[in-house]
């Protein structure tokens, strides 16, 4: 079950790097949502590689195709399985892999757990995998949207260049309007120009992506083990490369005393909210009504182009040169990633509140 995540929404993704394909299976959606595969194509080409200089450079289209549960634009209610062929492999690009482990790859843990491993692009431990996640978040999304909740994503950091606190939240236009999914142009460019810099000089960078969740009702979350904002850190770590998980003042707030650190509640228009939102939208690991706000952070890309030293499976000291297509930087294209690993939590998290007190309605 190491593959599938979610309670009542549930996903259970399959597939390596270099096979024959990558896909989804998605149980638990409802009957009767108006569903096609542009809806999903949507979502896997903000995720796609070739987007720019900066990105990889790997040819792949990631077309999807529904196998099953739906049937005339609209889903069964059945599981929904979605297939991306893989395109582009070169897996003479990784024969020296074979008998080596790449630093900071998963190579040697796979080895170790498994006994046997895909050497090509790292098998099933490749972010490739995450294609079934933005699948099957596109149609978290669209149920989403239905009652109003909207998950939106964006890139705040890159190595050492950060993104001055926003004063509002940027649209998905804004956001979407460079490679970088930076809303600020200006910051954009200068950390576009950072990556392609770092890219060439073979080398790589990470960063920190800021996610902030609109429309989200109170109430949503299941304590003890279920709380809201550890179903979203699991979610956000479960992403490769990513090694950090803050929400709301984080580890900002460990500087703050009680008293400045509390969000008061006051009274607007006749409902609660609080006048500041220190906890990030969650009290006691449940939904509080107010905006949801976490951040993400994402190590540098592991493959580099440059010498390092390694050992090989006997043990005996080795080198390795970074081969194949990677990404200088997996941030700007982590961000679709990021926001649909949260539409799945919040779908799942809505449906099991509605099956305690409500039917569902489109």
């Amino acid at each position: 079950m190491s593959s599938t995540f979610g309670k009542l929404f549930t996903l259970s993704t399959w597939g390596e790097s270099h096979g024959g394909g990558v896909g989804v299976v998605v149980d638990g959606c409802p009957a009767g949502l108006s569903l096609t595969e542009a809806d999903v194509q949507a979502e896997l080409d903000r995720r796609r590689p070739g987007q720019s200089k900066i990105t990889t450079q790997r040819a792949e289209t990631d077309t999807v195709h529904f196998l099953s549960g739906v049937y005339e634009g609209k889903t069964l209610g059945t599981p929904i399985a979605m297939n991306v062929t893989n395109k582009d492999q070169r897996p003479s690009a990784y024969n020296e892999m074979r008998e080596i482990y790449r630093p900071s790859h998963a190579d040697y843990a796979y080895q170790m757990k498994y006994g046997i491993r895909a050497v090509e692009g790292g098998g099933r431990s490749s972010a490739r995998e995450t294609i079934g996640r933005v699948a099957a978040g596109a149609i978290a999304k669209k149920i989403l949207k239905t009652v109003g909740i909207e998950v939106i994503a964006y890139v705040e950091s890159i190595h050492n260049i950060t993104l001055p606190e926003q004063t509002k939240i940027p649209s998905m236009e804004t956001i979407e309007s460079n490679a970088v999914r930076c809303p600020d142009p200006e910051y954009a460019q200068k950390m576009f120009d950072h990556i392609d810099a770092i890219r060439k000089d073979g080398n790589s960078v990470g960063g920190v992506i800021r996610c902030i969740i609109k429309g989200c009702p109170a109430g949503l979350g299941e304590p003890i083990f279920d709380r809201m904002e550890a179903d979203l850190a699991k979610a956000m770590l479960s992403i490769p490369a990513c090694k950090g998980f803050t929400i709301g003042s984080g580890f900002e707030g460990t500087k703050m005393l009680g008293s400045e650190h509390n969000d008061i509640f006051e009274s607007k228009n006749g409902e609660i909210h609080t006048k500041t939102n220190n906890a990030g939208g969650t009290l006691g690991g449940i939904t509080s009504g107010e905006l949801i706000d976490f951040k993400a952070a994402f190590k540098p890309t592991a493959t580099i182009l440059k010498k390092q030293a390694t050992v090989d499976k006997a043990g005996q000291a080795a080198e390795v040169i970074g081969k194949g297509r990677h990404d200088p930087c997996v941030v700007p294209r982590a961000v679709p990633i990021v926001e649909a690993m949260t539409n799945l939590v919040i779908i799942d998290h809505w449906m099991r509140q509605k099956a305690q007190n409500g039917t569902f309605e489109f």
